[in-house]
């Protein structure tokens, strides 16, 4: 198959150059690729490989088609040929961990050698690494491409695309040993990718995989393998890492020597590391707005990545780019910056911050509104705070021009607690639930309570940008927030009152309607006005909090008869106790009589509302309940009733402080208010920067509560104070500054639950809003 395209594109939010894109349909346990090709083809597409022979390319005159079996091997053929045009080294990573690190470190400590091309993040599937060697170009001396596998027979695939010259792998561990029938099975598997190289880099104290190179490596390969009693403790670092680290570091510097890099300069290249940025952190901003922050590396295909990312952000309407000049791309200057322009241009930027002499010599190119500055610290100097008011900025720069600072300027300063938010998590558990329920039935999203405390706007938007069903909220407020914040999904609202009515039809929100007396009064609020308006109608099946009667629906099919005008967008009600096994006669019950109820409204209309009766818990127990919509609530952030759900859902929230003292207090001696913290031994105490206004509960208190911290659990001592709390650190080597986690993988939110006698809703809500959030996409 030949392609003429210069762009490969498999996802219909990520346009770029429409005329020159070829795009990939591609069926999906989620998404079906064909069913965007008459948007794409609005948008200028013209080249598309499909698999559906039946497909109707007769309504689209202009383009052409390839159909093809399989639509992801058809991109792998096309980019396994792209690389065959090019006969520079490359290096292809595997292994259980560290593939990311060690593909990002060795960019670093290569770079004044080699034009690099290499995987954006973490694109090593069967996706991503297509499109990673794609991007290779006339001007790269040295490819890096990282590739992971979670099913057998996938890496023969990235071999072929890859076609690596050197092999690094990098560890051997569980991830995925779901999939295999062993570990010996996965690291043959693994070692598919280096059955053509020519170098081999790798651990000798995995002595499994030791056994089973001679099956995989040509017999003319040079293997580097080194062992950690061998490894090279000369080498040091400016601050402290991990073991495991070590052991990435490790790698790098095997194979730096094996190109002749002598040890006095490869340690200065290691002086030189920066932090790998694994993620695209979203931040909260000084003067209303958001950063994106992605400040420690610059290329054309990270760029892409970052401005996909800023694209897909609606919390602001205003997009702006504070952008480095891209260093050592190898491609003409002239011609980089006018695709970095298109780029800006296609992604709906709509400003630009240029800092470096090569963006003030091409500023020209550039036909959005745009200040350019010779460095960071000439823009330091000059912006005002005001500039960004209202936007979103992604900030995008080589390490060489210390982004970090503007990151720092701009800010919002908080007392050091935030709750990172997992955007790739959340995505996942919504996805893991679509998966069980069925593409037939719709999704309604619990976003109430500021998205339990995740951040209402942030998650409503990743939502929308999966294309959930419906939102609920439980206030008209928080409906205004979303629809401003550029929401278009569907919204109910679970509590209104004729004080806000005039708001729901402004912002074109949908009503929880719940009563006769209720009813009257939407019905009185919209008057003789000829307005058709959408409701749903809560009934009481057992709950009794709050719907319809048995003994009033005769009176609602008659009103609901008299006013057409009023439609009834869906029918539910609320299961009780669906987690609770000793209450499935009850919850039986109450599937009967909302089916008995939503028959009797349904009878008198000309159409079928929707019907949603099951949340997080009646989704999981009682599929009976699914009818044509799920409410997913605590599910959606990594909460189940049932253990194989647990097993499969991720955490989206982790809420973390710092250490803000250390003190040494002997026996004698007493801890916070009320002198509750009675010491057992002379302790070493530490205070930590949350209390009870940051949603940390006074009830864990005295040791009923846990925090972990190096890795272990310390207690509470003594009462938790409004901004501050005291735990008992005597055991452990820590340091004023180190990391507190209060609840993420562990301890979990059912951790903290459990142990203050509550339920992770009333732990996940508790989150202050003063507490800073952080959004990110996973990078590993």
């Amino acid at each position: 198959m030949t392609i003429s395209a210069r762009y490969l594109l498999t996802d219909s939010r990520q346009i770029t150059s429409p005329a020159d894109s070829v795009f990939f349909a591609i069926r999906g346990p989620h998404h079906d690729g064909h069913t965007f090709i008459p948007e794409l083809y609005r948008k200028g597409v013209r080249e598309f490989v499909i698999e559906e022979a039946q497909f109707q390319t007769q309504a689209f005159p202009e383009a052409q088609f390839h159909v093809v079996p399989n639509a992801i091997h058809a991109l792998q053929e096309v980019a396994a040929e792209h690389r065959r045009a090019f006969s520079i080294p490359v290096i292809g990573i595997t292994g259980s961990n560290g593939k990311t690190i060690v593909k990002e470190w060795l960019a670093q400590l290569l770079s004044p050698d080699f034009v690099i091309c290499r995987s954006p993040k973490s694109y090593n599937s069967q996706l991503g690494v297509p499109l990673s060697v794609w991007s290779l170009d006339a001007h790269h001396t040295l490819g890096i491409f990282e590739a992971g596998i979670s099913q057998p027979g996938e890496m023969a695939h990235l071999e072929a695309v890859i076609q690596p010259t050197i092999g690094i792998f990098t560890n051997i561990g569980t991830a995925h040993d779901e999939a295999f029938q062993d570990r010996r099975q996965k690291i043959r598997e693994k070692l598919e990718l280096f059955r053509h190289v020519k170098t081999f880099v790798y651990c000798r104290d995995f002595t499994e995989i030791t056994a089973e190179l001679p099956d995989f490596l040509p017999a003319d390969c040079q293997i580097l393998g080194w062992s950690k009693t061998e490894a090279w403790h000369s080498f040091t670092t400016q601050s402290n890492i991990s073991q495991a680290w070590w052991e990435n570091l490790n790698h790098c510097i095997v194979l730096l020597r094996h190109f002749g890099i002598p040890d006095e300069e490869i340690q200065r290249r290691i002086y030189a590391l920066r932090p790998v940025s694994m993620r695209l952190e979203l931040k909260e901003g000084i003067n209303d707005c958001y950063l994106i922050d992605d400040s420690y590396n610059n290329d054309l295909a990270g760029l892409k990545m970052a401005l996909d990312f800023l694209s897909n952000q609606h919390e602001r309407p205003h997009k702006v780019v504070i952008l480095s000049d891209l260093l050592q791309s190898g491609v003409n200057e002239s011609e980089l910056y006018t695709q970095i322009a298109q780029l800006l241009k296609d992604k709906g930027v709509n400003q630009l911050i240029g800092i470096g002499e090569a963006l003030q010599r091409n500023q020209m190119a550039f036909a959005l509104p745009a200040k350019f500055f010779e460095s960071t610290e000439a823009f330091l100097a000059k912006y005002r705070t005001s500039d960004f008011s209202d936007s979103v900025v992604l900030v995008k720069g080589a390490r060489t021009f210390h982004f970090e600072d503007i990151i720092r300027k701009l800010s919002l300063r908080t007392h050091g607690t935030i709750l990172e938010v997992n955007l790739d998590a959340l995505s996942h558990n919504l996805n893991y639930f679509r998966e069980k329920i069925g593409r037939q039935t719709k999704i309604m999203v619990m976003v109430k309570a500021f998205a339990y405390g995740s951040g209402i706007e942030e998650v409503a938007n990743l939502l929308q940008f999966h294309r959930v069903d419906y939102l609920a909220v439980a206030y008209p407020d928080e409906g205004v927030r979303l629809r401003k914040a550029g929401i278009q999904l569907p919204i109910l609202v679970l509590n209104t009152s004729p004080e806000n009515f005039q708001q729901v039809l402004d912002y074109q929100l949908e009503p929880e309607i719940y009563s006769p007396r209720h009813w009257q009064e939407f019905v009185d609020f919209l008057g003789d006005r000829q307005l058709s308006t959408s409701v749903h109608i809560k009934v009481d099946t057992g709950m009794h909090r709050l719907g319809f009667e048995g003994k009033h629906l005769d009176w609602l099919t008659d009103q609901i008869s008299q006013h057409p005008e009023i439609r009834i967008a869906s029918i539910f009600s609320h299961l009780a106790a669906a987690d609770e096994a000793e209450h499935d006669a009850f919850t039986h019950q109450q599937i009967s009589r909302y089916t008995f109820m939503a028959d009797h409204i349904t009878a008198v209309l000309p159409y079928q509302p929707i019907r949603h009766l099951a949340n997080s818990p009646g989704l999981a127990r009682f599929p009976e309940a699914r009818f044509d919509m799920i409410r997913l609530g605590k599910g959606l952030y990594g909460t189940a009733v049932l253990p194989e759900d647990q097993e499969n859902l991720k955490t989206v929230g982790t809420l973390k402080t710092v250490i803000s003292q250390i003190k040494e207090v002997p026996q004698t001696e007493t801890v916070g208010y009320g002198r509750r913290g009675v010491l057992s031994r002379d302790s070493r105490i530490a205070t930590i920067a949350i209390g009870y206004a940051d949603g940390f509960d006074r009830k864990f208190s005295r040791g009923t509560g846990k925090v972990l911290i190096q890795g272990q659990l310390c207690p509470i001592v003594g009462n938790i104070c409004m901004d501050m709390s005291m735990v008992d650190v005597t055991d452990i080597d820590c340091s004023e500054g180190d990391e507190v986690i209060i609840f993420g993988d562990y301890p979990s939110i059912r951790d903290l639950a459990s142990w203050s006698g509550t339920i992770p809703y009333e732990i996940l809500t508790n989150v202050g809003e003063r507490v800073s959030r952080v959004f990110y996409r996973e990078g590993n």
